[in-house]
């Protein structure tokens, strides 16, 4: 008992440490992803995400202030009318006064939570004056982005197999071609599916949306920070839902002109027939997963 409570103490302070570690070394190198022992959300690297982070915090307040409510109603119950203290018990079963503050006060309580996040949601909708748009496509089990502002650049982004990792990268993390952006540029992002549902979550961003076929769905997002940001597909979309990560590279302005002349050169001899290239694209995550390695060795498949 007490080796496994040292161990969870020791944990519990390594945790402390890197969360401590990662505030004060945070910076033009930030790479935020899901931590072991992480405690709360990811840092915010988006306009979006730090009101999202915000509107929590006010939620938070007014949720720990009700159970603090709740909690001392609840001691003074026990204290005041136990059966020693209050031997008699009162016959009153009605009283308008209480019963009109329990459903007034709820009622403005939501009201108070309702209208900051009716203009959060406004907020995270509208596109403010965009200066570049990305195409994100959901395919079974990859992501396919394009840049329409730059000659419909287009490529495909798979995971690297856990035998193909190099020093440094993150195991379901890391993709062969991740998403390059700008910093502090205001991006229009459209989401569109081939399939079935899938979804393009990045935490740090503040981004969720579907891909829906037959739909194109619309967020944005303006990277205030350099580094690398990381997201899943969290819309279960199938047998390799696990194994279709986001993978965010947030360059500065030069930067990025750099990478878009070598994306241009890298990609456009990869160019082929939509269909072809679909079937190429969709063979590689499925054989680098176990899980569809071990379907695929089975009899009559």
């Amino acid at each position: 008992m007490v080796r496994l409570t040292t161990t969870i103490i020791r944990k519990i302070a390594g945790g402390i440490c890197a969360g401590l570690a990662l505030v004060l070394c945070g910076g033009e190198a930030l790479a935020d992803q899901p931590r072991p022992w992480e405690i709360g959300m990811q840092a915010a690297a988006t306009p979006v995400t730090e009101r999202i982070h915000a509107f929590h915090n006010e939620l938070l307040v007014i949720i720990f202030s009700i159970a603090l409510f709740v909690f001392a109603l609840l001691l003074y119950v026990i204290v005041r009318f136990n059966a020693r203290s209050h031997p008699v018990p009162t016959r009153t079963s009605h009283n308008t006064l209480i019963e009109v503050l329990w459903t007034v006060i709820p009622v403005l309580i939501l009201v108070t939570i309702a209208i900051p996040s009716f203009k959060l949601m406004y907020y995270m909708d509208r596109v403010p004056d965009s200066k570049m748009t990305v195409k994100v496509t959901g395919h079974q089990w990859y992501w396919e982005y394009t840049y329409p502002d730059y000659g419909n650049l287009d490529f495909n982004s798979n995971l690297i197999a856990d035998k193909d990792l190099k020093p440094g990268q993150e195991r379901l993390l890391d993709v062969d071609n991740p998403l390059v952006i700008p910093v502090d540029t205001n991006i229009r992002v459209q989401v569109a599916g081939t399939d079935v549902i899938h979804s393009w979550f990045v935490p740090s961003f503040g981004v969720q949306e579907y891909a829906v076929i037959g739909r194109l769905n619309e967020a944005w997002m303006n990277a205030n920070k350099v580094g690398t940001y990381y997201g899943e597909c969290n819309q279960i979309c199938g047998v390799n839902h696990a194994f279709m990560p986001i993978k965010i590279v947030v360059v500065s302005q030069d930067d990025f002109q750099k990478w878009l002349s070598e994306a241009k050169t890298k990609f456009s001899s990869l160019d082929k027939p939509r269909d072809n290239a679909t079937q190429v694209a969709a063979a590689e995550p499925a054989a680098a997963t176990p899980l569809a390695a071990d379907k695929s060795a089975r009899p009559g498949n």
